[in-house]
C-alpha cells in the first residue's frame, strides 16, 4: 500500500505547490526522519524557503494548509514537523495491506512490465576454480536478477565465456602438450576443474621457465590455436571447446552452490563464427575515430572523455576481447529490452570504452547498466593458508556451513521452541545459514565499496546479519505451527483473509504492518536504481520492528480470539515479507532455526 500512498500523496503536495505558484519540479517526497510520526513527509520547504522569503517551517504550515487530501483512499491528515510537511495513513492503508500481505506467498513481486532485461555476471574465465576473491560477481550479479525479477522484468541470466582469448589458447595447448605424469601436485578437489587447473598452471610455468628455442616453438602452437579460432577452423573449435566446457562444468557446480544459475552461457566465439566480430573491425575502421598506431586499430576516445585508445584489431588481423563484446552487445539490444553487466572495478575503462564505441557505432545506450564492484578481501587466517592455489569459493562456502554447524548446535539449549532438532535439521540449517551467511554479507555492502568478510560478523545471530535476519522467518514459521497445532485457524496463501484489523492496539503491531506496507515500494526503488543492497537494509529494519512486536504482542495466547486472528495475520504478512525480501538476496528463509 506504501506504493499506492505515495502515488496519492504526490498530485496532492503538487496541485497545493501549483496553487500557490510554487514550483512543482522538485516535491522533495521522502521517508521522514526516525523520531517523526508519518508515512511520507517532503522537505519542499528548505528548496522553496529562498524563492518565497521565509523560513521554512513557515513555508511548510502555508504548504501543508494547502493540501487538499479529501478524495485520497489512504491519506488520513497533513501537518508539520519544523521545516517538514508530515502524510499520515489511515486504518484502511493498514487493514488493506493486512489483507494484501497476509494471504500472498508472493507479496512483493510487482506487476508484469512487458520488458525483457538481460542481466550478465561472473563470466570468470573458465581456466580454473572460481576464486573468493571473485565471489562477489556471482553473488551480486544474481541478486540484481532476482530483483529486476521482483520487480516484474522479464529477466535472462547470462554467463559470457572467454572462449577465444589467449588463455584458452594457453590452456588448451597445455592440455594437449603434457600427460598427468608431467604435474607436480593432485588436484586440490575431486572435481573436474581442479584437475585441469594443473595442466594450465604448468603451461604457464613452462612460458615463464623453459629454454627459448621450445618457448618459441611453444608460442607458435598457442598462435596456431588463436588464428585457427579467427579463421573459423571447426577442429580448432572442437579442441578449445573441450578444454572450456570442461572447466566450466566444474564451475557451474561451484557456483550451483551459493546458489547461481544461468539461462544461457554465451560463447565469445559465437560473434566470430557469425561474423558479427568482422563486421564491427570493418565499421570501427571506417570511423572518424580510428588510427593505425603500433601495429594496430585503435580508436581515439576523446569526445568522450577517455584517455586511453581502445585497441579492437591486431596487425595479423585478429580481434580482441572487446571487438567480440561489440558485437555481443549489439546481439543483446536486438535481443532484449535493457541490458545490465555486473563487472569488477578493474573492468571500469573497459566499460567506459565500450559504451562510448557502442554509441559510436549508432546504438542507444540508453537500455545499457553497469553495477561497478570492489573485491571481498579475507582477514589473515585459516583461509589464506593454501599457497600456490589462492583461496577459492568452494573453501569459503565450506568453512561457512563448518561454523555455522558450531554455531546451531552450541545454541540448542536457547532454543525456545519445543520440537527437536535432528542431525538432518542442524545440517540443513547449517547450509541455510552457513551459505546465507556469505551472500547475505556481501551483497549487504554497497557494491563499490571495498569489503573484509569477517566471520564474526558474517555469523552474529544478534547482530544484524543473515541468521539475524533469518531468525525472523524462523520464529514466524513457529507461532503459525503452534497456532496450527493447537486449531487455530491460520492464514493459508491464496485464502481470502476475514480479520478485524483495528484491533490491533500496540504501536508495535502497527509499525510492523508499516514495514510490510513499504516492501513492494523498497522493491521498485532498489530495482530502479540497481541496488540489492538495500533490500538488505530493509531485512535489517524489518527485523528490527518485527522483534519489537515478538517482544510486545503475545500472539496465540492473546487476550481474545479476534485479537489473536489479527496478530497472526500480521505474522502470516510477515513471514511472506521476510521470505521474499530474502529470495531477493538469494538467501534461504529457515523454517526453524
Amino acid at each position: 500500500m506504501f506504493r499506492q500512498f505515495r502515488s496519492e500523496v504526490e498530485p496532492a503536495l503538487a496541485d497545493a505547490l501549483a496553487s500557490l505558484n510554487l514550483p512543482t519540479d522538485d516535491l522533495g517526497i521522502e521517508r521522514p526522519p526516525d523520531d517523526m510520526d508519518a508515512t511520507l513527509a517532503s522537505s519542499v520547504a528548505f528548496r522553496l524557503a529562498g524563492e518565497v522569503g521565509d523560513a521554512p517551517p513557515n513555508v511548510a504550515e502555508t504548504v501543508a494548509d494547502a493540501v487538499d487530501v479529501s478524495g485520497t483512499d489512504y491519506v488520513e491528515s497533513v501537518d508539520t514537523a519544523g521545516p517538514y510537511v508530515n502524510f499520515h495513513a489511515n486504518e484502511r492503508y493498514l487493514a488493506d495491506t493486512l489483507d494484501a500481505a497476509a494471504p500472498d506467498a508472493d507479496y512483493g513481486v510487482l506487476p508484469d512490465r512487458d520488458t525483457s532485461v538481460v542481466v550478465e555476471h561472473t563470466s570468470a574465465n573458465p581456466t580454473g576454480p572460481v576464486h573468493v576473491g571473485r565471489a562477489r560477481n556471482p553473488i551480486v550479479g544474481d541478486a540484481v536478477a532476482n530483483l529486476l525479477e521482483y520487480a516484474g522484468y522479464d529477466v535472462d541470466r547470462h554467463y559470457y565465456v572467454n572462449d577465444a582469448g589467449r588463455q584458452m589458447a594457453v590452456f588448451t595447448w597445455a592440455y594437449e602438450r603434457f600427460d598427468e605424469s608431467d604435474l607436480e601436485n593432485d588436484p586440490a578437489r575431486d572435481r573436474v576443474e581442479y584437475d585441469l587447473v594443473r595442466y594450465y598452471r604448468k603451461g604457464n610455468a613452462f612460458l615463464e621457465e623453459a629454454d627459448e628455442a621450445a618457448v618459441e616453438a611453444a608460442e607458435s602452437e598457442i598462435q596456431s590455436i588463436l588464428q585457427g579460432l579467427e579463421a573459423g577452423d571447426e577442429d580448432t573449435y572442437e579442441r578449445v571447446g573441450e578444454v572450456v566446457d570442461t572447466v566450466l562444468g566444474g564451475m557451474k557446480d561451484c557456483l550451483a552452490r551459493l546458489p547461481a544459475e544461468f539461462d544461457e552461457f554465451v560463447k565469445e566465439t559465437r560473434f566470430m563464427r557469425d561474423g558479427s566480430t568482422d563486421d564491427v573491425a570493418a565499421r570501427l575502421k571506417e570511423t572518424d575515430q580510428a588510427v593505425y598506431e603500433e601495429d594496430a586499430w585503435q580508436l581515439e576516445l576523446d569526445e568522450w572523455g577517455i584517455d586511453k585508445n581502445l585497441v579492437f584489431l591486431r596487425s595479423d588481423g585478429t580481434g580482441l576481447y572487446t571487438t567480440r563484446d561489440l558485437a555481443h552487445h549489439e546481439w543483446k539490444f536486438e535481443n532484449y529490452d535493457r541490458a545490465v553487466t555486473v563487472l569488477g572495478e578493474d573492468h571500469k575503462l573497459q566499460a567506459d570504452q565500450l559504451g562510448a564505441t557502442l554509441e559510436l557505432l549508432g546504438n542507444d545506450t540508453d537500455p545499457l547498466g553497469h553495477v561497478i564492484y570492489s573485491y571481498v578481501n579475507l582477514p589473515d587466517g585459516k583461509m589464506s593458508t593454501r599457497k600456490g592455489t589462492g583461496v577459492m569459493l568452494d573453501d569459503l562456502l565450506d568453512e561457512a556451513i563448518d561454523r555455522a554447524r558450531e554455531a546451531v548446535e552450541s545454541r540448542m539449549n536457547d532454543r525456545i521452541r519445543g520440537d527437536d532438532l535432528t542431525e538432518e535439521d542442524v545440517e540443513r540449517i547449517a547450509h541455510q545459514v552457513g551459505i546465507g551467511a556469505v551472500r547475505y554479507d556481501i551483497v549487504s555492502k554497497q557494491p563499490a565499496k571495498a569489503i573484509t568478510f569477517e566471520w564474526e560478523d558474517a555469523l552474529d545471530f544478534e547482530a544484524q546479519s543473515a541468521p539475524f535476519v533469518q531468525y525472523v522467518h524462523a520464529r514466524c514459521a513457529g507461532i503459525l505451527d503452534e497456532a496450527a497445532e493447537q486449531g487455530v485457524d491460520v492464514p493459508e496463501p491464496g485464502d481470502a483473509l476475514d480479520v478485524d484489523a483495528s484491533a490491533l492496539e500496540t504501536a508495535a503491531a502497527r509499525d510492523l504492518l508499516r514495514e510490510v506496507a513499504r516492501f513492494p515500494a523498497a522493491i521498485e526503488a532498489a530495482a530502479d536504481d540497481l541496488e540489492p543492497h538495500t533490500i538488505a537494509t530493509f531485512t535489517r529494519e524489518f527485523a528490527d520492528a518485527y522483534n519489537a512486536f515478538y517482544r510486545e504482542c503475545p500472539v496465540v495466547t492473546a487476550e481474545t480470539d479476534d485479537l489473536r486472528d489479527a496478530r497472526l495475520a500480521v505474522v502470516a504478512a510477515a513471514k511472506h515479507t521476510m521470505a521474499n525480501a530474502l529470495d531477493v538476496l538469494g538467501v534461504e528463509a529457515p523454517e526453524s532455526m
